[in-house]
């Protein structure tokens, strides 16, 4: 069964009424059993089984969470649900399948229910003889208290070495409660017989063999095992889970942290690295540390060997590994350990401040959005003061301070220092463009630099070299007047470097745009992703304070720069310019493909800077020969003029420009609308959608239009009648148009066609995360639809939902034709 046949029954019985929904189970009773045969990975007849007979019973495994389920089935005591349980995969909704295996519990369950009586336990393909061929030894863990007294011996061997001793001896109890003390015994003479074996714990052996022998077996065992320790399953499947290298589990409640220690202590948990499957690695430790409560000492032992995972993974890091030799050797990343820890209150901010070293990476790596921190620091900055030497001292001497960020403070601040004392920014830089994030030292000083006092920033930034400045304010948050101070002391520098970046906030952005400066207007239009509206308006050299000037030359020294294989478009927007020096540059950078174009520059040249202009122009002789020749007839002419506005006008015809987009085959058509829009031509939309009504588009470009984000809706909404296919691995316009909301849920129900694809469609966009309102919205909106067409009428759903995959119209249309079926007018 397919995914949306066996949805579209989920939501049918959804949307029918109680009674309805339960007649129309059992009568698909064969199409519930193979979508639930699908749903739970379990073979038909055992799914009819476990749900039993009527329809009510069907639609609430059609509901029933997928685990749940599927414990009740390993709680039934059927050996040949059990089997089939353990190949089981089963499919929880839009993920990959998962082994029913791996359920937590599942095994503890069956075996609970087992009655080892039944023979079929034991078959050549029943579960006893698979678990001892297939099993992990992590899933054999239940098998030590279970049933059957030869899975239990068969665990004891496999996993005794990594068994706490208590656990040992509760399989050693559950082996004599089932077979005695000649079971003990028959174990105690296998495991001597077989010299590869080793239970992992001296005198086990002897005293399972004392066990045997005693008149009490059971009470022998118990009277030896250390009470209150190990009682726990969880516990014990988490310890077994880090010894074989899971990766970490979950903590278990309760966990006895003593008991761990014991644990490593008897069997280490190892340190050693081995190469293969991440969930194997090789250092056991790293299973534990991530456990709220890991003692430190096991943290710290992690710690040693392999410090940078370990800071990585641990709940919480011991102090001493901020301060120890590893951490001085620079294996330490502190940006993975001290936000972290400071935010949660594990780290005393003084101590980090006045004990963890080198200053320059714990200046890196403080969380400056944890306002505590921030406040730490400003008081050590304010030992600083507002004399300028003090700062550029304290930067000068960060990259090389080995001392804590309150000694590097200390040192810079102190007057009667032997060290030499800067007056000036040591070895200054200029700005780059664009912009590059400040790297070791320069870092380290914006992140202090930024919690001085407002007085220490406006007095030090005149100071600063021109990278500074740059870093400052792109990087920084500096308040309006530190800002206004900054470009006071460097001029329009500042604001230059300023605009070297594509991360500003749009109150950044509005004040740079504000200035109407052509070396901050250049930047902005290389560096920033500025609005295609505001390029028109500094290639027409349109000012934001009103007014229009001659397209300045930094500005079009930028259009020499632009990446035309990703970035055509900025150049275009100068096309209606105007401006003699945009238009020589677009000619010189651009190949325009479409006649329309050319003749829009050439009459914005023509209406802005005059026939000479336009001569200019011509004479770069970057034009087709016959449009050179009928423009230089045109300039000679009265109505030179006119004659190119009535050329543009034929060549921008909607007609003509449906028939270029035509003129490509199928499986190019997708690149027909880019190269008109490349050149700045508005796609005609309504005879675009003229044409698609009397099925003249060439096949591939509907799909290539609806996947423009400009694509009108009602233009949408005529291509749902043909609604393309939606896979896993081919994902159609549709959902795009979903997202940005051109189109809604509704649209899909209501105008989508063939039925099969538009459910399909529906799936998948209303799974996706922030559709809680639609969901609900259509939900009503589909009960009053079958409410009103199928209402409660089992043959009328039945019919709907048979005619679904081959139905041609929407699924409105399937739903009142199938009603139409059942129940034809009178």
């Amino acid at each position: 069964m397919t995914t949306s046949s066996s949805t579209a029954l989920r939501q049918a019985l959804r949307l029918a009424g109680p009674d309805t929904a339960d007649a129309l189970a059992e009568r698909l009773r064969p199409e519930l059993l193979a979508a639930l045969s699908d749903r739970f990975g379990l073979p038909e007849e055992v799914v009819a089984e476990l749900v039993g007979p009527g329809g009510a019973s069907l639609r609430a495994a059609m509901a029933a969470d997928h685990e749940a389920f599927l414990l009740r089935a390993a709680e039934t005591g059927d050996p040949a649900i059990a089997r089939a349980l353990w190949d089981a995969r089963y499919r929880p909704a839009s993920q990959h399948p998962r082994r029913v295996k791996d359920i937590p519990g599942l095994l503890a369950a069956v075996l609970r229910a087992a009655d080892p009586s039944d023979p079929r336990w034991y078959e050549e393909d029943g579960l006893v003889p698979l678990l001892q061929e297939e099993a992990t030894g992590v899933e054999l863990a239940p098998a030590l208290t279970g049933p059957f007294p030869a899975l239990i011996a068969y665990s004891l061997v496999r996993l005794a070495p990594n068994l706490p001793l208590p656990a040992a001896l509760d399989a050693g109890i559950a082996l004599v409660q089932l077979a005695g003390g000649e079971g003990l015994a028959a174990f105690v003479r296998a495991v001597e017989e077989a010299p590869d074996i080793d239970l992992g714990h001296p005198g086990l052996l002897d005293l399972m063999r004392s066990a045997a022998a005693a008149a009490d077996p059971e009470s022998f065992l118990r009277e030896r095992r250390p009470a209150g320790e190990w009682t726990d399953p969880a516990a014990l499947q988490a310890l077994l889970m880090v010894r074989d290298g899971h990766g970490s589990p979950a903590k278990p409640d309760g966990l006895d942290w003593e008991l761990v220690r014991r644990e490593h202590a008897r069997l280490p948990f190892g340190t050693e690295t081995r190469h293969g499957s991440r969930h194997r690695s090789g250092n056991r430790l790293l299973g534990l540390i991530g456990w709220e409560g890991c003692p430190h000492d096991l943290v710290m032992e992690s710690f040693r060997e392999h410090p940078m995972i370990t800071a990585r993974l641990a709940a919480e890091l011991p102090f001493e590994a901020l301060v120890g030799a590893e951490a001085r050797a620079g294996t330490l990343r502190f940006e993975e350990v001290l936000g972290r820890g400071i935010r949660e209150g594990r780290l005393s901010v003084d101590r980090v401040l006045t004990e963890v070293t080198p200053a320059a990476e714990v200046l890196r790596s403080l969380p400056y959005d944890h306002e505590p921190t921030r406040k730490a620091l400003a008081a050590l900055a304010d030992r600083l003061g507002t004399d300028p030497v003090n700062w550029l001292t304290c930067y000068a001497r960060t990259g090389r301070a080995r001392g804590s960020v309150a000694e590097l403070i200390a040192d810079a601040a102190s007057a009667t220092s032997r060290k030499k004392r800067n007056t000036t920014w040591p070895h200054p830089l200029e700005a780059v463009f664009p912009a590059t994030a400040p790297e070791a030292s320069r870092a380290a000083f914006l992140r202090l630099f930024e919690c001085a006092s407002q007085e220490a920033q406006i007095a030090v930034v005149p100071h600063f070299d021109a990278r500074a400045v740059q870093h400052l304010l792109v990087y920084g948050e500096p308040a309006p007047a530190v800002r206004d101070a900054v470009v006071a002391a460097h001029g329009v520098s500042a604001p230059v470097s300023q605009a070297s970046t594509d991360s500003l906030s749009p109150e950044e952005l509005a004040h740079l745009l504000d200035l109407d400066e052509p070396r901050v207007d250049a930047a902005l239009f290389l560096h920033c992703r500025i609005d295609q509206r505001e390029r028109e308006r500094m290639l027409a050299g349109r000012l934001r304070g009103g007014g229009t000037r001659t397209v300045p030359d930094e500005l079009l020294r930028a259009l020499d720069e632009v990446n035309l294989g990703h970035y055509r478009h900025w150049l275009v927007a100068g096309l209606e310019s105007g401006d003699l020096g945009v238009a020589r540059k677009l000619m010189e950078r651009l190949k325009l493909r479409i006649p329309a174009a050319r003749l829009r520059l050439l009459i914005a040249v023509w209406e802005r800077s005059g026939p000479d202009a336009v001569r200019e122009i011509l004479a770069m002789d970057r034009l087709p020969v016959t449009l050179r020749r009928q423009t230089e007839q045109a300039l000679d002419a009265p109505d030179g003029l006119a004659r190119l506005r009535a050329r543009l006008a034929a060549e921008e015809d909607p007609a003509k420009l449906v028939a270029f987009l035509n003129k490509t085959p199928a499986y190019d058509a997708g690149q027909q609308p880019h190269k008109l829009t490349g050149d700045g031509i508005v796609l005609p939309w309504a005879a675009l959608r003229e044409a698609y009504r009397s099925g003249e588009l060439t096949r591939g470009l509907p799909e290539a239009l609806a996947e423009r984000a400009d694509c009108p809706r009602e233009l949408l909404l005529e291509f749902l009648a043909h609604t393309p296919e939606d896979s896993h691995y081919h994902h159609s316009c549709i959902q795009p148009a979903l997202d940005r909301g051109a189109l809604t849920p509704e649209d899909l129900l209501t105008r989508s066609a063939p039925a099969r694809t538009a459910l399909s469609h529906l799936i998948r966009a209303l799974d996706s995360p922030g559709r809680q309102e639609d969901r609900q919205q259509l939900r009503a909106y589909a009960a009053a639809l079958t409410d009103e067409h199928l209402g409660t009428d089992v043959e009328a759903w039945t019919v709907c939902l048979r005619l679904l995959p081959t139905f041609a119209g929407s699924l409105t249309e399937l739903v009142a034709t199938a009603g139409a079926i059942v129940r034809p007018a009178d």
